[in-house]
């Protein structure tokens, strides 16, 4: 991807007078060499899986280790009772239910990664479904969302070995609000400054999961990055401005990766996963040591 940074994919925009998810749109198919067509249609399939993955859940499954299935469906079944409103309680089953289609190894959207595939869509298919959205403005949202989830890869690290659930669900969350944004008609500016919320927001989460398996405490992360990246792009919509600017949350996040010990990165050495219960737990697995 050539914007190297959040300041020049915004300075291109308002230079061009092109949205950000236009600026996207073209980087990659020029970048790849295909037709429009190609890059758009394959936008339109990942929306397409993102859907498939919620309506393919199934809360009777359990995934082979026994640790996650079933709480989709509870919260699915709970989310009109929720404290925080029947919109926050889809959000939060949507995350469950895609998190937990990974973790029974059905299809989903890995974005940016596997561990946190349950953020975008459980952002998405709920706003999708309560304001009937069509399906050229849900590409053209994702498309905002690669742009700054493509930025913060390329600045710092997606993958939680690399930088610790900061960098998986944070990006994932990061990309959600800046996607939600967009929807919600903001700016490019405020789509960076949600961006920047989420990120920070989430700044430091370390990557931990109970017996090296990408379910506890990782599915429920997804609601976590979700619900934060609402909270963050209605913040960014009231006209909140983010003190430091988007660029440097994404190199503060980079930094503290890098000062976090190997057993906060996805090692099951630390965290969660070395406690009392976690340790048990890891001992009962076939196949883990």
């Amino acid at each position: 991807m050539s914007f190297g940074s959040v300041k020049e994919l915004l300075e291109l925009s308002n230079e061009k007078n092109k949205e950000i998810w236009e600026l996207v749109f073209e980087d990659d198919y020029n970048e790849r060499n295909v037709a429009r067509k190609n890059s758009w249609d394959k936008m339109r399939v990942m929306w397409t899986a993102m859907k498939a993955s919620s309506d393919n859940y199934d809360g009777k499954i359990k995934s082979h280790s026994g640790l996650s299935g079933g709480n989709g469906l509870k919260m699915r079944e709970y989310r009109d009772k929720c404290v925080s409103g029947s919109f926050i309680g889809e959000v939060m089953a949507e995350a469950i239910s895609v998190a937990e289609s990974n973790a029974c190894m059905k299809c989903i959207v890995a974005a940016p990664t596997a561990g946190s595939c349950g953020v975008l869509p459980a952002v998405l298919i709920p706003y999708v479904k309560k304001y009937n959205v069509d399906e050229d403005r849900i590409i053209k949202a994702l498309y905002t969302s690669a742009g700054f989830g493509q930025i913060i890869a390329k600045r710092a690290f997606i993958a939680g070995a690399a930088g610790g659930c900061q960098a998986e669900i944070g990006t994932a969350s990061a990309m959600a609000a800046a996607m939600l944004v967009y929807l919600e008609g903001g700016s490019g500016e405020q789509s960076a400054d949600a961006m920047a919320f989420a990120l920070k927001s989430l700044l430091g989460l370390v990557c931990d999961p109970v017996a090296g398996l990408v379910e506890v405490p990782c599915v429920k992360r997804n609601v976590i990055g979700a619900v934060n990246a609402v909270t963050c792009a209605d913040m960014a919509m009231a006209g909140i401005e983010s003190v430091i600017p988007p660029d440097e949350v994404i190199d503060a996040m980079r930094e503290v990766g890098l000062m976090m010990p190997g057993e906060l990165k996805e090692t099951s050495e630390g965290g969660l996963a070395a406690t009392p219960t976690g340790r048990k737990i890891a001992e009962g697995m076939p196949g883990i040591e």
